[in-house]
């Protein structure tokens, strides 16, 4: 168990002087960091590290954002119309909770249909793989031709990839077809994006409408105006906080 928490703990540490490396343009730094992992044939890790959590970046900030919106919109929409906070709250809190179930399931469902698509199409091309050979070859070799490599380089590429049936279907996915094969865990991870989603979307959507949960106990006195002008700095504050999120993984401004 110490073992495991030690490697992760290397990995992400190796991953994050990579990083560092590319956001400064260090270019020695970098060398250093790819000299490093098989140094004394002690090798670090087989392949380089990434933010994987990047993955789960468009439901977090797409459901945040939507969120966010949505709830300020309600909450102007009410302010305009002179509406009560207990009106305000009732409208805020239901629609949140149901746009974000929808959204939520809506994530699952497109990415799982999608991530079926692509395996539907990945089948096709291993049909035609085994029943026409020959047809697949030449179009790689097309294709590699066409982004710049000399007839004979890629005839020798694509014939040494296509011994290995599996790989060579997933580069015929990827160059060919220009779509991603997902993992045998897809269903999970389609899931999981649909939970992240949700949360987001709840999270950030009802953080307009604390200000007309905390502050009137607070503040006894304060006006109808004030809690929306509360509203509107919250919101403020939230969509500055997700582009900030946004920028550390992307790496860059805004």
């Amino acid at each position: 168990m110490g073992t495991d928490s030690n490697d992760e703990n290397t990995s992400l540490l190796a991953s994050n002087e990579a990083r560092k490396a590319y956001e400064g343009q260090d270019m020695e730094a970098s060398r250093n960091f790819h000299d490093a992992r098989n140094n004394n044939g002690n090798v670090v890790e087989s392949e380089e590290q990434h933010k994987k959590e990047g993955g789960l970046l468009k439901p977090m900030i797409f459901g945040g954002l939507d969120g966010i919106l949505t709830s300020f919109a309600i909450v102007a929409g009410a302010a305009g119309g002179n509406l009560s906070s207990g009106v305000v709250l009732i409208l805020g809190f239901s629609n949140i909770f149901a746009d974000a179930l929808s959204m939520g399931v809506g994530e699952f469902l497109s990415s799982k249909a999608e991530n079926e698509w692509i395996l539907s199409e990945r089948r096709r091309e291993e049909w035609e793989l085994e029943n026409y050979p020959e047809g697949e070859i030449k179009e790689m070799v097309e294709i590699y031709e066409e982004r710049g490599m000399s007839k004979e380089d890629a005839e020798m590429v694509i014939n040494t990839m296509a011994k290995y049936k599996d790989f060579f279907v997933d580069v015929m996915m990827t160059q060919e077809l220009e779509l991603q094969v997902p993992e045998a865990n897809h269903v999970q991870e389609s899931f999981r994006e649909g939970v992240i989603m949700f949360c987001s979307f709840a999270f950030f959507g009802v953080l307009p409408l604390l200000g007309y949960v905390f502050f009137p106990s607070i503040f006894p006195n304060m006006s109808e105006e004030s809690l929306f002008l509360s509203a509107c700095v919250v919101t403020a504050v939230v969509l500055f906080f997700l582009g900030s999120i946004k920028s550390t993984f992307c790496a860059s401004h805004w």
